[in-house]
């Protein structure tokens, strides 16, 4: 028989109350469908955030030591260093609620005396059709029609938390749906589990980076290649060079709109060759919140969309905002005022 000291005895209970307090937070973030869990530390106090539909709504306070303890538990259980406190460190959990599986991205910043900590919630894919995550049926259409390309690039772009990946994801998943289609993604991480698709997760300390993935990638003989998100010149070079190999890619960038993203593909030394060879279109994602209509999701996507004629001006530096064709966020925002999907109030809004 094992029998335990009362200083282990102490420990356990200890460990089993705050994996009880981590679960009950979890609990309450996805019953309240937040996308992400803010902790802000202060001098004796940290507050605790939802991120809810777009919106950063306080959740409670703790105390700053109780804090510290639940960052080591959490640094602890998703493979982070819990002795390293002067670097950024990134981990990843799983919390399993019902019936259903919910991946978390940790992120610890150094801060004074301690870290700051964010939990990025990702959502199980869903059944909700492809169409409901559009408020305009003619963009997803257009979309579509990118996406019979043979080889290219088509990129995703809007700030953080505007639904990219839901996007992209949403597509991949439709395309299977209807064709047989030999999809590889290169993701970092792996942010959803999708059905019939090669999904590769880079791991730079395992030796799988964007380049050796891309070449283990080409020798499956893929239809199309996701790169989950060009966050750097070497991961936008490896992403045209993989367009440029004959294949078609889809990726996604931070910008704040479609022009926005050219200028980024500049800074990150992309030649103006390589985009008129390879770019076939830029969807910029915005997320509107809509009103009125039990039957709507609260928010769903509008999209400024690039292609054609007005995307090679861009390419070469004319705005398009300049072309009565070109379909802009605020004159897409009023369009969806005229048609009462949403308040006056989200007319200009910056979202």
């Amino acid at each position: 028989m094992c029998y335990v000291n009362q200083f282990e005895y102490e420990v356990i209970v200890f460990l089993k109350s705050i994996a009880n307090f981590a679960r009950e937070l979890f609990v309450s973030a996805i019953q309240q469908t937040a996308s992400d869990i803010h902790f802000s530390p202060f001098a004796e106090h940290t507050n605790i955030y939802f991120r809810i539909h777009g919106e950063r709504i306080f959740h409670s306070t703790l105390p700053l030591p109780l804090y510290k303890k639940l960052l080591s538990y959490f640094k602890y259980t998703s493979g982070m260093d819990i002795g390293e406190m002067k670097r950024p460190q990134n981990g990843t959990l799983q919390h399993r609620n019902d019936q259903t599986t919910f991946d978390l991205r940790l992120s610890t910043l150094p801060i004074t005396g301690t870290e700051s900590l964010a939990i990025r919630i990702l959502t199980p894919m869903d059944h909700t059709p492809l169409e409901q995550l559009f408020l305009f049926p003619d963009q997803l259409k257009q979309i579509e029609r990118w996406l019979r390309n043979k080889s290219g690039m088509i990129l995703f772009t809007g700030p953080t938390g505007c639904g990219k990946t839901t996007t992209l994801y949403a597509l991949l998943q439709s395309l299977m749906n209807r064709r047989s289609f030999q999809a590889i993604t290169l993701e970092d991480p792996i942010e959803k589990n999708l059905n019939n698709i090669i999904q590769v997760q880079v791991n730079e300390r395992a030796g799988i980076t964007y380049d050796t993935g891309l070449k283990a990638a080409l020798r499956h003989d893929p239809d199309l290649l996701m790169v989950g998100e060009i966050r750097d010149q070497d991961t936008a070079q490896f992403a045209f060079r993989a367009a440029l190999s004959g294949h078609l890619v889809i990726s996604t960038i931070h910008a704040k709109d479609a022009f926005g993203t050219i200028r980024r593909l500049h800074e990150m030394k992309i030649k103006q060759a390589d985009m008129e060879q390879t770019l076939i279109a830029i969807a910029a994602q915005q997320l509107l919140p809509l009103e009125g209509h039990d039957l709507l999701p609260k928010r769903a996507a509008i999209l400024e969309l690039l292609d054609g004629e007005l995307l090679e001006q861009s390419i070469k530096n004319e705005s398009p905002y300049q072309s009565s064709s070109f379909r802009s966020f605020p004159t897409l925002r009023r369009k969806a005022y005229a048609l009462g999907f949403t308040k006056a109030s989200n007319m200009e809004l910056e979202i």
